[in-house]
């Protein structure tokens, strides 16, 4: 089942966002691998982004691998501190 993860910073900014974003996904407008969804903006005195994966496994091997490790190394220009986070199994999901 598809897997769904909510994450607020707030305080945070576009710019932030967008510096986190370069050094956790592979590419411009590429996803990490098994994340099928991806959506950002502005929200609530901050930043809030939701991505969809494959499955709660899918999401765990990207936090664990790659999203928790490069923001405890601390990202240039990046967030300051660790998102409000929400996750729901996605009943549905459509391009």
């Amino acid at each position: 089942m598809a897997y769904g993860v909510v994450h607020h910073f707030p305080g945070g900014t576009k710019e932030q966002y967008e510096a986190s974003l370069a050094a956790v996904h592979p590419a411009p407008d590429t996803l990490p691998e098994g994340q099928v969804f991806h959506a950002a903006g502005p929200a609530d005195d901050g930043w809030t982004i939701v991505a969809v994966h494959e499955s709660q496994g899918s999401w765990e091997r990207f936090r664990d691998g790659i999203l928790l490790p490069r923001m405890q190394q601390g990202i240039e220009g990046g967030f300051r501190a660790p998102p409000e986070e929400s996750t729901f199994d996605a009943y549905t999901v459509r391009p």
